[in-house]
């Protein structure tokens, strides 16, 4: 085997060859740039992208929850615990299989997506791209989740 020069052996290594490290980076940047605004909504992100799901299916079971927004169990059970204890949503067991647990939104849930319409107008102020490149930054994140759900 060649000798291979050190700073070639190891760039795999390297920060800057990561793909995962600007995807982390980014996704925390952007969650501090949600902060104020769903601070002043006394909300977290998650509990943000959670209100997001409920607002559209009004009722879901916490499986299929954890699965449109990436979550397991033991993020979620906190996560709607606090909602709960705030008022936006109810958990109960369904009567046709026990197993199941549904959440559903309550009007103080409802109530809140009034309050929030403003935030995605801010937040594409706050986030410096041309609607064609979050276009495809969209299409790209969605194809890298969706490819990673079928390795799993």
């Amino acid at each position: 085997m060649p000798d291979i020069p050190e700073n070639e052996r190891f760039a795999s290594l390297r920060l800057e060859n990561q793909l995962c490290f600007p995807l982390y980076a980014a996704s925390r940047e952007i969650i501090r740039l949600y902060r104020p605004h769903l601070d002043a909504l006394d909300l977290t992100y998650t509990q943000y992208i959670t209100m997001m799901v409920l607002w559209e299916e009004q009722e879901i079971s916490v499986k299929q929850l954890g699965k449109r927004l990436y979550l397991d169990s033991g993020t979620l059970t906190p996560l709607l615990k606090s909602l709960e204890a705030k008022g936006c949503v109810t958990r109960a067991r369904c009567k046709d299989d026990e197993r199941v647990v549904l959440v559903r939104l309550t009007e103080q849930g409802k109530a809140l997506q009034e309050k929030t319409l403003a935030v995605p107008a801010e937040m594409r102020a706050c986030v410096r791209l041309s609607p064609e490149e979050a276009a495809v930054l969209y299409k790209l994140l969605y194809k890298l989740l969706a490819e990673n759900q079928e390795m799993t």
